[in-house]
């Protein structure tokens, strides 16, 4: 805690975890810059986040002593990398992975259209995150148990906030990735993404272990735990809303932009960190440089000043304000994955079924920050 810093929130209160949109609503509204010993200053308002997001050189990105390429990185060293890898997420290699994507997804449903019912989160949208994620970096399908108890286990040691945990987890994350480094030592750079980011060059050189390691963690711990908590958002509120589950079967070109809009109602990640290099001030409370930042994006794309009726689904929004994938140059440069998939399999699950309903003897149950979304999510579905 900053020194003689009383905390205005805490983000680990039950009152909080039990129902946390509400929460950071009530947070934007009340003390929109907020100070906790866990995230920091946190700050709920869309244009205070906005300005964090666009002020690079005030909130920097680099907030961790680990190697963090690039999305832990300022320029001149950000630009570097992002330019490397940005066109993995290119359309060319995105057209190729689609057909890809969308049988895993067709898979995954159809089984569950065999049972007509399922408890998505665990039974389909956690395999999917860790099956797409497995097939577009070229890793085996052995890892998607090893990987899913690893989401797991770092989001309850996040919360906790057990070091010795964390830790451990880093570690064991890092040996799975070393072991896929290894396998590819001998082969071309067109085996798969794995190996053509080794033999990627910054300057002169290539990527060394520590950088191949960051990189492909960034890409696949914050990717399949995010990627699941969408599907699961998605699900439910389609489920729940019928006349929005009709009008995407019979225009399915709507679709993208019903993703984007339902997850700005219901954001599937919490917060993202920035720290000051110098001294800032937000809402008139002066931050010294120094200082942990916390981007709470469920509340920024929840702010009535910015989207009217901001908890009702909309087809009149601006798609550009909103902040599901950040804003400014570290915007997410996976987005066009994230986006491929969640249409693919909104588009196949769609198709495969005449209707969704939410089990009523079985209600969803919430996820707990620093997750978001659900734990539990029973869903019926019938058969086209």
């Amino acid at each position: 805690m900053t020194a003689d810093r009383q905390a205005d929130w805490d983000p680990r209160a039950e009152a909080v975890l039990r129902d946390q949109r509400a929460a950071y609503d009530a947070m934007r509204e009340t003390r929109p810059v907020a100070y906790s010993e866990l995230l920091g200053w946190s700050v709920f308002r869309h244009d205070d986040v906005l300005r964090v997001l666009l002020d690079h050189q005030s909130f920097s990105n680099a907030v961790s002593a680990r190697v963090s390429a690039p999305n832990g990185m300022d320029p001149p060293e950000h630009t570097a990398y992002r330019r490397l890898i940005e066109p993995y997420f290119a359309p060319e290699p995105m057209q190729a992975f689609s057909p890809v994507c969308r049988r895993i997804a067709a898979d995954l449903i159809e089984r569950s259209l065999a049972a007509q019912q399922v408890e998505f989160m665990a039974e389909v949208a956690g395999p999917f995150a860790v099956r797409a994620q497995c097939a577009f970096l070229g890793w085996p399908l052995a890892l998607e148990g090893p990987l899913i108890d690893w989401t797991r286990r770092n989001r309850d040691a996040t919360l906790a906030q057990d070091r010795q945990e964390l830790a451990e987890l880093a570690s064991q994350f890092e040996q799975i990735i070393v072991e896929q480094l290894e396998r590819r030592r001998e082969v071309g750079p067109d085996a798969d993404v794995t190996a053509g980011l080794m033999h990627q060059q910054i300057g002169a050189r290539r990527l060394n272990a520590a950088e191949l390691a960051s990189i492909l963690r960034n890409w696949t711990a914050g990717e399949v735990g995010t990627m699941a908590a969408a599907l699961g958002i998605l699900v439910q509120f389609l489920a729940a809303h019928d006349q929005l589950q009709s009008q995407l079967r019979s225009q399915p070109a709507l679709v993208p932009y019903a993703i984007d809009e339902i997850l700005r109602i219901d954001g599937p990640l919490v917060a993202n960190r920035r720290v000051t290099t110098r001294p800032v001030e937000l809402r008139g409370i002066p931050i010294a440089a120094g200082q942990r930042v916390s981007l709470m994006w469920i509340s920024a794309n929840r702010d009535s000043r910015v989207f009217p009726d901001p908890y009702e689904f909309r087809w009149d929004r601006d798609p550009a304000q909103n902040l599901l994938y950040g804003a400014g140059i570290h915007v997410c440069p996976g987005a066009p994955l994230a986006r491929l998939e969640m249409r693919l399999f909104i588009e196949e699950l769609l198709g495969r079924t005449t209707q969704l309903r939410l089990n009523p003897d079985a209600p969803p149950t919430r996820a707990r920050f620093p997750a978001s979304g659900y734990d539990g999510l029973s869903v019926r579905l019938q058969a086209a």
